[in-house]
């Protein structure tokens, strides 16, 4: 396998089932550090499950998945916690605890590497995670509202503060799934962009499941398309054509 994927994801004939309909049939996917993969495709063709799989929210049924250079088939455990941690998710809908600060939401990627007796609350979250948290809010542009509760700010800013929470769990893979559908335009273009600083700039492997292609056009480097679980398209962004589109949300075979 190329080394330069050996930091980043790859997968190889990845299949997923469910209820007796295949999901996925066998799909490829390679994400290198320093690049942004946008995942295009209609509902249902297999996108989000693709990434639910890398991060064990699914389990494939076939295939398999190397994260940060590690292979996920055959391990179990606190093995395949660890290789799985290298992987972060950024979901459509924004899981921050809204009661607490924004702090203590990205503190929360971090804990996983804590004894038991220091996870239990904020309070006893050692100066170091604290500090590291408050460095990757500074990253997403949010140092400023580190102590203001989750919920008090806008979406765009939550999305920003899931991220951080991402960073700070130590992640070279981020993976986001609809990142930004529940965004106003201005904040969208806001979180896509800092997804593509992170790739270009910090060098970390990044896919995104996207249903707006000019956003993807504008901001990925390449882009993945899926028909009925299969990938039927892979361009480079700026080469991305309406009939691609068309095609890929009419679910036609390229």
């Amino acid at each position: 396998m190329n080394t330069l994927l050996d930091t980043g994801l790859a997968v190889r004939g990845l299949r997923k089932s469910y209820g007796g309909r295949e999901v996925l049939k066998g799909v490829d996917l390679t994400v290198a550090p320093g690049e942004l993969v946008a995942l295009l495709g209609a509902n249902g063709s297999g996108k989000s499950t693709a990434l639910r799989c890398v991060v064990g929210l699914a389990e494939a049924d076939a295939g398999e998945i190397r994260v940060a250079g590690t292979s996920l088939r055959g391990l179990s455990g606190a093995e395949l916690t660890r290789a799985r941690r290298a992987a972060a998710m950024v979901f459509q809908q924004i899981h921050l605890v809204r009661r607490r600060s924004a702090l203590d939401n990205v503190c929360a990627g971090g804990i996983a590497g804590l004894p038991l007796s220091r996870s239990l609350s904020p309070v006893l979250f050692p100066r170091e995670l604290r500090e590291h948290a408050m460095a990757c809010l500074d990253r997403v542009g949010l140092a400023d509202r580190a102590h203001d509760r989750a919920g008090s700010l806008s979406g765009g800013q939550q999305q920003r503060v899931a991220v951080a929470r991402a960073l700070c769990q130590g992640a070279r893979v981020l993976l986001a799934d609809e990142p930004v559908s529940a965004l106003d335009p201005a904040a969208a273009t806001q979180v896509m962009a800092l997804l593509a600083e992170l790739a270009h700039e910090d060098g970390l492997a990044v896919a995104v499941v996207l249903h707006q292609p000019e956003l993807a056009r504008l901001h990925a480097d390449r882009l993945i398309g899926l028909i009925d679980g299969e990938i039927r398209l892979s361009t480079p962004a700026a080469l991305l054509s309406e009939e691609d589109i068309a095609a890929l949300y009419r679910g036609e075979r390229g």
